[in-house]
């Protein structure tokens, strides 16, 4: 029984190694049990950050079924990032944006790849489907923990960590809460009614950074403009910088002017008091005046005769009526016989003026 199987895994040695054309040693050989690729299998590309000790021929899975299996393990081209073939079932359909993680079977079983679509509540799904080629970048892909590193982790907390603190920590915790009960409840409402308020006024928050970045993208866009503002202020601030003794003093002389006109003010307040109240009576009877005050002043500069002389034109015609009341004791002619003798005459306009008189 012995000779048979060893005859078998012989002819599969010798079969694989036919296949493939060369063989490369144990990692050609499928593993027992592997997932079945089908006729049309396609590769991706999967980068990983730490590809830790994964092998070839390793499974890959979608939801914990064996999909494929790992074709290649190389070092990426940047020399830093690790580089896994993986091999898929041509029947298996996943989004072009799908996500790689690294995993392992059991606490200390086997690696293996895990593809899946992204987290909905983190990025929906992409329409395409992976291709044939694809690569899975850095970002899409992760590992969990391995059990080294746990271990390893909490042996450094055990020993040399944190966990001889924590006694101290309590108890100055204990301290600092013994006796401030009200205190610590009313910061805790004054940061719930503050969450609250933040929360109420997000909108307002968005839209204060949206014109912030609003704000941002108009400076970055006028730079030359700033620029050139900020460098044509240059000899105005240092100017002003030169004279800064100058500016000082005349702020210094303006303070003591200041207390200077205070003073006289405070000192005159009386006597101008007094002369504002002997002003207003005559401010009073300028105000009773009214219009007739500017009519009179109308007249002034034409006196005796009104405005109306002042459109005539020399050699044209102005009616003027004038009463002539005589000195006492002298009798008026009657109609059309003169002037009695005594009585001044009066002279008459310019040559061009009808004077029209009548007597009372």
């Amino acid at each position: 029984m012995k000779r048979v199987l060893a005859t078998v895994a012989i002819g599969c040695l010798t079969l694989a190694g036919c296949s493939s054309g060369e063989f490369k040693g144990v990692y050609d050989l499928p593993l027992p049990g592997g997932a079945d690729l089908g006729d049309h299998p396609y590769s991706v590309t999967v980068q990983f950050a730490d590809v830790l000790d994964l092998v070839p021929q390793a499974a890959v899975k979608v939801g914990d079924v064996p999909v494929g299996r790992v074709r290649e393990v190389r070092l990426g081209g940047d020399g830093w990032t690790a580089e896994t073939v993986v091999e898929v079932n041509g029947d298996v359909v996943l989004p072009a944006n799908a996500v790689a993680r690294l995993r392992q079977s059991s606490l200390l079983g086997e690696k293996f790849v895990e593809l899946a679509p992204p987290d909905a509540a983190a990025k929906p799904a992409a329409a395409g489907r992976l291709a044939n080629g694809a690569t899975i970048t850095l970002d899409r892909t992760n590992r969990n923990p391995e059990f080294e590193e746990i271990f390893g982790a909490l042996s450094l907390l055990l020993n040399g960590g944190g966990i001889g603190q924590l006694q101290t920590i309590n108890r100055e915790l204990s301290k600092v809460m013994d006796g401030n009960e009200a205190q610590i409840r009313s910061f805790l409402s004054g940061v719930d009614t503050l969450m609250t308020d933040l929360d109420a006024h997000r909108s307002d928050i968005t839209e204060a950074l949206d014109g912030l970045n609003r704000l941002s993208a108009t400076l970055e866009h006028r730079h030359e403009q700033v620029s050139g503002a900020l460098t044509d202020l240059t000899p105005g601030l240092q100017a002003l910088s030169e004279q800064r003794t100058q500016l000082v003093s005349m702020l210094q002389s303006l303070d003591r002017l200041s207390t200077v006109a205070t003073d006289v003010v405070d000192r005159s307040r009386d006597d101008m008091v007094a002369d504002l109240r002997a002003l207003a009576p005559i401010l009073g009877q300028l105000a009773a005046a009214g219009k007739n005050l500017p009519q009179s002043l109308q007249m002034l500069p034409t006196f005796p005769f009104p405005d109306s002389v002042l459109g005539a034109v020399k050699g044209d015609y102005i009616n003027a009526y004038a009463s002539m009341i005589p000195a006492p004791g002298v009798p008026l002619p009657p109609p059309g016989q003169g002037v009695p003798p005594g009585l001044p005459t009066l002279p008459l306009p310019s040559s061009g003026t009808r004077v029209s008189s009548g007597g009372s």
